[in-house]
């Protein structure tokens, strides 16, 4: 797929972008390379690779195991606070 300048000027203005006459030629050689890479990367056979779940699953799942466990409680939560009141963080008033 050949990117025209046209279609550069309308992708910037899809993406409400002004991008000086001068620039256009640069940034459609930049896509073309782009999207020719992504074309090199469709001509790979991946009919024997299954589908992943997450992009770093190693084995069955990457993400820790799922333990329940007890919650710290409102005293450990807000020990750190720099303010507290009634059980709560106090923070600056905003209205």
């Amino acid at each position: 797929m050949a990117l025209t300048i046209h279609d550069v000027e309308k992708i910037a203005q899809l993406a409400n972008l002004r991008p000086a006459q001068g620039e256009l030629t640069r940034l459609a050689a930049q896509m073309r390379a782009i999207v020719e890479y992504f074309d090199r990367l469709n001509e790979l056979d991946t009919t024997d690779v299954p589908p992943m779940a997450h992009c770093t699953a190693v084995g069955d799942t990457a993400l820790r195991p799922d333990v329940p466990h007890t919650p710290p409680g409102v005293e450990a939560a807000l020990a750190n606070a720099p303010e507290a009141a009634y059980g709560h963080f106090k923070v600056p008033r905003v209205i």
